[in-house]
């Protein structure tokens, strides 16, 4: 739990940059050299990123947020989420600030069982294949724990295995085994890999065919992740919007993703702003969560909404995702990169399961914030405010005046780069020409 108990940090938003930290390294407890990662004077290096992939010539930075107020099964979270689009962090925040006042979202995350595909061609009787591979399945799985006898002992392991055969293919009928691999606290990749490559051997003998690809499937539909709320209507009233008015609203453009490709398209992307602004945060591969989320959509068959939204009984509105959730705590960049494990001690997570929770209820969270802006003010609102301050420092504005700037613009509904760059000069005290600014210069 945190210092105070509480994810709920009022007026984080209007903190200055230094005070927003200090206030969130106290609320977390986070010790120095997490403190570090955060401020920014102990992130990843270039020396570290030279052993993580190739041809390494630098780092590359995105902005790092929290997401607060989330409370998930009656535990608080301050989620950390890396991101460039404006607007994400914010909405994620309040959405998860309504959720709360409702007794915040429920979470489950199914074990973590990853699956390996391995392909096997040139087999002259499929049907006497499939048998002998039945029959020698024990002994298969057995060889599998062999592989990785660490894993074992932690729980994980070899689970079971399942087989297709694959007819009407672009070269034939072919077999491919499904390998079923618990990788606890792993996204898993590297271990169900290992492991598939090490029984193709077994494999060809027992099926007298050809082991060709083996390797994972990132359509990681035996390790689901879901979150569910229920928020009173009342809770959804603001300004001239009506709690009842919001609700059905919601749930009308929700009907609209359900039913359309291109709206779900764009009703699912909304979705991964949240889910893959925290996996980057935390080290982990949110292009793997990402084609998981987007195969899983059109699962029955045509792409639609990974989420849903009803009214129950008692007029509450209720939403739900269910997505698959290959995330790891161990391992791979969440290890290495000093801002992932600095993430992961601002949320206090320790197992895979946990961040999954986490991270299908920030998918959530965003997703009632974009329909939420959708039903009512529209989506651009409240992502232009946050556009024009990326579009005043782009024009040179600095400090103070970069809200100065921003402000004007928004207010003008000129949030473009050329009027941005007039403010700055104006604001400097001078003008085009030269001469001083005067207050005129300011009227549009």
């Amino acid at each position: 739990m945190y210092t105070n108990g509480s994810s709920r940090i009022s007026g984080l938003y209007n903190l200055s940059l230094e005070e927003r930290l200090e206030r969130v390294s106290e609320t977390a407890e986070l010790d120095p050299e997490n403190f570090s990662a955060l401020q920014g004077t102990n992130g990843l290096t270039a020396e570290q990123a030279e052993n993580m992939i190739e041809n390494v010539v630098g780092v590359y930075s995105l902005p790092l947020g929290i997401a607060a107020n989330f409370r998930i099964n009656g535990r608080d979270f301050l989620v950390p989420m890396a991101i460039e689009e404006p607007s994400v962090v914010a909405g994620a925040s309040y959405m998860a600030k309504l959720v709360r006042a409702a007794g915040g979202f429920e979470a489950q995350a199914s074990e973590s069982e990853m699956i390996a595909q391995i392909q096997v061609l040139d087999i002259d009787d499929f049907e006497s294949a499939r048998d002998n591979l039945l029959e020698c399945k024990t002994e298969i799985l057995e060889l599998a724990n062999e592989i990785d006898p660490v894993i074992v002992e932690l729980g994980g392991g070899a689970r079971d295995l399942e087989i297709r055969i694959l007819e009407d293919t672009a070269i034939g009928t072919m077999m491919v085994i499904h390998l079923i691999y618990d990788t606890r606290d792993a996204m898993g990749a590297n271990t169900v890999n290992t492991v598939a490559e090490k029984l193709s051997p077994r494999i060809e003998q027992i099926t007298n065919g050809r082991v060709h690809s083996r390797i994972l499937t990132n359509l990681a539909d035996r390790r689901l992740a879901s979150a569910r709320c229920s928020i009173p209507a009342r809770y959804l009233a603001f300004e001239e919007f009506d709690g009842e008015r919001v609700r059905d609203g919601i749930i009308e453009t929700w009907a609209f993703a359900a039913a359309d490709t291109y709206r779900a398209a764009t009703h699912n992307k909304g979705i991964m702003n949240g889910v893959d602004a925290v996996l980057i945060a935390t080290g982990n591969d949110w292009r793997a969560v990402e084609a998981g989320a987007h195969a899983f959509a059109v699962k029955d068959g045509r792409y639609t909404s990974l989420s849903r939204w009803w009214v129950d009984e008692a007029g509450n509105l209720n939403g739900e995702l269910n997505m698959p959730m290959a995330v790891g705590t161990v391992g791979g960049a969440t290890r290495v990169h000093p801002v992932a494990q600095a993430s992961l001690a601002v949320m206090k997570i320790e197992t895979a399961r946990e961040l999954a929770e986490v991270i299908v209820s920030v998918g959530l969270a965003q997703n009632l914030a974009a329909l939420r802006a959708l039903a009512t003010e529209g989506i651009q609102r409240g992502h232009m405010v946050l556009h024009a301050r990326q579009i005043a420092t782009a024009a040179g504005a600095e400090g103070d005046m970069v809200e100065r700037v921003a402000k004007q613009t928004v207010a003008e509904k000129t949030i473009r780069i050329e009027r941005a760059q007039e403010l700055v000069r104006l604001y400097q005290g001078k003008n085009g020409n030269g001469r001083k600014a005067k207050p005129s210069d300011l009227q549009r």
